[in-house]
């Protein structure tokens, strides 16, 4: 991490900001254990376009790509499944 550049830094905020996203969600339905707004087709196609994001990270071999997408799928997965096993 000591070559970082603006654009590494860019890449790294937007990581955070968007896997954080799913946070707030995620504690909800802990919390509550009712999943009957969520979308479980929208997340399902969420979840390919991460794949895909974490596919391409790792072709460009870019970290904060990576990182993120690796997070965020782990994020998709537990929502998913708290979908089919709350509903």
């Amino acid at each position: 991490m000591g070559n970082l550049t603006i654009i590494d830094l860019l890449g790294i905020v937007a990581g955070i900001c968007t896997t954080l996203s799913l946070v707030p969600q995620i504690v909800k339905i802990h919390t509550t254990k009712r999943t009957r707004d969520l979308s479980l087709s929208m997340f399902l196609i969420f979840t390919v376009g991460v794949a895909l994001w974490l596919v391409y990270g790792f072709i460009i071999n870019k970290a904060p790509i990576i990182i993120a997408n690796l997070v965020t799928i782990n994020f998709c997965g537990y929502l998913i499944w708290a979908k089919i096993r709350y509903n």
